[in-house]
């Protein structure tokens, strides 16, 4: 069974205001839609990051690709159902 596993990210105080507003900008347009606060909109797109890492075919793969976070390598360009390395990774 997988367990949550906590990090800690320090972020400048204008990339931190940042985010409140973008969540408070597109909570006016879809509430329900929007995460409520930024370690929940960090958990989003951290997650949307793990998924394009993992699923070459997934809209997430474009998000990793424009950062420049895809690897040139054989391994990264095959669809993984688990997170992490492969079992039968090097």
């Amino acid at each position: 069974m997988e367990t949550d596993e906590q990090i800690t990210v320090i972020l400048s105080s204008g990339v931190v205001a940042e985010l409140k507003y973008l969540i408070e900008l597109n909570g006016r347009m879809s509430p329900s839609l929007v995460p409520d606060t930024v370690e929940e909109l960090i958990t989003q797109v951290m997650t949307a990051v793990a998924d394009g890492s993992r699923r070459p075919g997934a809209w997430e793969r474009q998000v990793i690709e424009m950062l420049g976070l895809v690897a040139d390598c054989p391994e990264h360009v095959s669809y993984r159902k688990q997170y992490g390395r492969p079992k039968d990774a090097n």
